[in-house]
């Protein structure tokens, strides 16, 4: 009986044992994951809901939230029927659309250019990415004097070719432009560098093989380098897509919104009904537009490359099946 009783005691702990690393097997994974996830909280999910609290109140900065109106959905009613908020926001999706797409084309093509072997190509690669190294508002200072209308070098050239002035940062009709290509100017080498990084890490087997099927150049970029590029490239397009919707200090430095609104974007905006209007539970709904609007967008492109990859694999299970 003594050794019955033993040989079951020690059947019971071995049990006890196994459950207790299984159970930290399971949880190791949560346990590493958690300093990430409280700081996660901390960092993001709570600000995130105390702005979406706040778009609910009318408050003022000179009163506690505590004292804060509750006001429903005045907020976003109010800002749906104000003919600024919606200029504001075409004048937002212009601007995000456009810079990223033709950073997005200059972007790439001087990955091209950079990725072949020329000599010297270290110097150029350092050269095209010094704008983006630069801080916004200095960028905003360098560009403003360059578009000012007596002394800016922009001017002094087409003088020089025989234009007339333009008036970059004064006409409606030029300020959005010229905001454009300063943004186009800074953040291209970003999509640039990204580009080169995804050429290089391309198999060069594959750049071989079609060279050696009588592939030209431009049939080499359009149908093996930029779909072997593309998860790279949708990233990048995100990136871009979600910084350009928050550009703020270069607009602000070179035309404060202005001519009346042809410059003002919803970051902008924000800016504007906390300092001026001092509103703060609008500013709250304004940034939560602005956050759908950016989620919108990233729900839309994850969900277009999940359909990609899942084209993939049907081709490539049904050319395995071949």
């Amino acid at each position: 009986m003594q050794v019955m009783s033993s040989a079951n005691m020690e059947m019971a702990g071995k049990a006890t044992s196994g459950r207790l690393i299984q159970w930290m097997n399971k949880g190791a994974p949560y346990f590493f994951i958690a300093p990430a996830a409280i700081i996660l909280l901390f960092a993001l999910v709570y600000p995130v809901g105390y702005m979406i609290t706040a778009s609910f109140f009318d408050w003022r900065p000179s009163q506690p939230f505590s004292d804060a109106e509750f006001s429903g959905l005045s907020n976003y009613i109010w800002l749906l029927n104000d003919e600024g908020f919606i200029e504001s926001f075409f004048v937002t999706v212009t601007f995000a659309f456009t810079v990223v797409f033709l950073e997005m084309v200059l972007g790439v093509g001087l990955a091209l250019m950079l990725e072949r072997p020329i000599r010297g190509m270290s110097v150029y690669r350092t050269i095209f990415i010094l704008p983006m190294m630069i801080a916004p508002i200095a960028v905003g200072l360098v560009w403003r004097y360059m578009y000012n209308p007596q002394f800016g070098i922009l001017n002094k050239i087409l003088n020089t070719l025989g234009f007339e002035n333009v008036p970059w940062l004064s006409d409606p009709s030029w300020s959005l432009f010229s905001i454009i290509l300063a943004d186009i100017w800074q953040w291209t080498p970003f999509v640039m560098i990204l580009c080169l990084a995804a050429l290089q890490s391309l198999s060069s087997s594959v750049v071989e093989a079609a060279r050696l099927d009588g592939a030209s150049g431009w049939s080499l970029i359009w149908y093996i380098k930029i779909p072997l590029m593309l998860p790279v490239l949708i990233v990048t397009l995100l990136l871009r897509l979600i910084d350009a919707f928050k550009v703020l200090e270069v607009i602000m430095i070179l035309t404060n919104g202005g001519p009346g609104l042809s410059t003002e974007i919803l970051s902008l905006r924000i800016f504007k009904t906390v300092t001026d209007a001092q509103e703060l539970g609008l500013a709250a709904a304004l940034s939560n537009m602005l956050l759908l609007l950016v989620l919108v967008i990233t729900i839309v492109m994850f969900a277009f490359n999940k359909v990609r990859e899942t084209r993939q694999q049907k081709l490539k299970a049904a050319a395995e099946q071949y």
